[in-house]
């Protein structure tokens, strides 16, 4: 049975990017253009991982985290940050939000697809 990831980020062509390399490693996914969008796609239905972006329109990436571990559903599901934030502060706001790695753009698929890994429970 495939594990089911959900892509947050309001760029089309980095959702692509990552849902290819994602697929070729045996993932099912589902993707959302902001926050709001991914909330809506929480609705019930099992997710492995969440990879979410930080900066996006209507909804950010860590409100959304916050809004998501908010559904018990998702509580425990695991969040992986990707984003162009580095800084210390984010970071540190996303672990409180629930996010459990952070990755910086540009990043290698290789080196995404490791963090996922580690962290999709089996």
């Amino acid at each position: 049975m495939a594990k089911t990831i959900l892509i947050v980020d309001d760029s089309a062509s980095l959702r692509q990017v990552v849902s290819i390399a994602l697929k070729g490693a045996g993932y099912d996914v589902i993707e959302a253009c902001d926050g709001v969008d991914g909330l809506k796609k929480l609705d019930g239905r099992k997710i492995h991982l969440i990879i979410s972006d930080v900066n996006m329109p209507n909804m950010d990436g860590i409100t959304f985290v916050k809004e998501s571990k908010q559904l018990p559903a998702y509580k425990f599901t695991p969040v992986i940050m990707l984003t162009t934030e580095a800084g210390d502060a984010k970071k540190q706001a996303g672990q409180a939000a629930g996010a459990k790695a952070w990755v910086v753009k540009p990043f290698q698929p290789a080196q995404m697809l490791t963090a996922v890994g580690k962290l999709i429970l089996p």
